[in-house]
């Protein structure tokens, strides 16, 4: 029997977190290519510091007079991701940061692997385990605790980013423990948030003072009550931010992105990869199986494990956990899943229109638990298999 009264804690960052913009800059420079080749393979990887980005990893398009033309691109595409996030701070402004592009053609061997050909069906980019995950806690079917780290900081971007609160900055992160009764969230007993601030002179309590409101709204309004422990920027001044205050990497926050700890994460992060990369296009896939079991109201809580080798196309194994909740069969869930929907990175891609430029704004603020987009973006978000799950079951 699982526990139903207990703590949880997740925390999430915001796009001027340094190691998201790095992930912001990789899953722009992924978008570039998807936007001139839906089929174009990128593996870019950024690192930020003091007046410094770095982006490296490897690109293939059929066309290599393309290829090279777009290459000549990836500076400005760097500084445009900067300069929308907000940085023109002195040590790291986007019209002056040195930019270097280290990006190269893809390697033959691993393209051998992944391209279809004669009777070879296209495999998948590397081996490895992905996990998607949903729970009926939050209308998202997402757990509460990231669902709501993410929604304070994405709304202290809206007013900052709008003038509303110009002595912020981009740089932030935010941590929620939540008390769990009966198994369902029930009230926060702490906040943390550390975030940057333009205004020198502003202490731990005058940032309180401007972000408590817009945490407040964020909130369940019955949540937050006079035991509620509040840490706001509690080392104090948090004027230089951003990768001049700590450097930056792509894929270090992998926990952030998924599900804040409360799910099993295969390992492999998202940003920079295109989709004949399981790492990401099958976690998506997951996700998506995942949050239509929950949907279709056969489980509260589902986990669904998918499995590859680099070069194979069809999954190695699929898994169901419904973590005692389930109203069926975890095995008929496995089976159902898979007869609805073709999982060889192909198939995936296809069922869910993902060779598309949809990438970049997955970067912050999670790539699940968002409302599916009309140009395809978050499409792993749709419940569109609800009806033929109960059906198949």
């Amino acid at each position: 029997m699982a526990r139903q009264n207990y703590f949880f804690t997740s925390e999430s960052v915001s796009e001027g977190h340094p190691d998201k913009v790095c992930d912001r800059i990789s899953d722009a420079v992924l978008d570039a290519f998807l936007a001139v080749e839906p089929e174009a393979r990128v593996a870019a990887e950024t690192f930020a510091t003091t007046n410094r980005v770095v982006i490296g990893g490897e690109v293939g398009l059929s066309d290599r007079d393309m290829l090279r033309d777009y290459m000549d691109r990836i500076d400005q595409i760097a500084r445009d991701c900067i300069r929308d996030i907000g940085y023109e701070q002195e040590k790291f402004h986007w019209n002056t940061v040195e930019v270097t592009n280290l990006l190269h053609e893809q390697s033959a061997h691993i393209a051998q692997g992944v391209n279809a050909a004669g009777n070879k069906d296209e495999g998948a980019g590397d081996q490895g385990i992905m996990f998607g995950y949903a729970v009926n806690e939050t209308p998202e079917l997402m757990p509460a605790p990231i669902h709501y780290a993410h929604a304070i900081l994405r709304r202290l971007a809206e007013v900052r980013k709008d003038g509303t609160e110009p002595t912020l900055g981009p740089d932030a992160k935010s941590q929620l423990t939540l008390r769990y009764e009966n198994g369902k969230p029930v009230g926060v007993t702490s906040v943390v948030l550390s975030t940057q601030h333009f205004d020198e002179t502003m202490s731990s309590d005058d940032v309180r003072d401007v972000v408590e409101p817009y945490i407040r709204a964020t909130l369940p309004t019955d949540w937050l009550n006079d035991e509620t422990e509040w840490w706001v920027n509690p080392t104090g001044k948090f004027v230089i931010g951003g990768p001049d205050g700590d450097a930056g990497l792509t894929g270090r926050k992998i926990i952030v992105d998924t599900y804040g700890g409360a799910a099993a994460h295969g390992g492999g992060a998202f940003s920079g990869k295109d989709p004949t990369k399981v790492d990401r296009s099958a976690a998506y896939a997951a996700r998506y199986l995942a949050k239509n079991v929950v949907a279709a109201g056969l489980a509260h809580r589902c986990t669904i494990q998918l499995s590859y080798a680099i070069g194979v196309a069809k999954p190695l194994s699929i898994y169901c956990d419904t973590h005692g909740t389930g109203r069926v069969a975890e095995e008929a869930i496995e089976s159902a899943v898979s007869g609805l929907m073709d999982l060889s990175p192909r198939g995936i891609r296809e069922h869910l229109g993902m060779n598309k430029p949809i990438y970049q704004r997955t970067a912050a603020y999670g790539h699940f638990g968002r409302a599916p987009e009309a140009d395809g973006g978050f499409s792993w978000e749709k419940t569109d298999l609800v009806e033929a799950l109960k059906k198949a079951v």
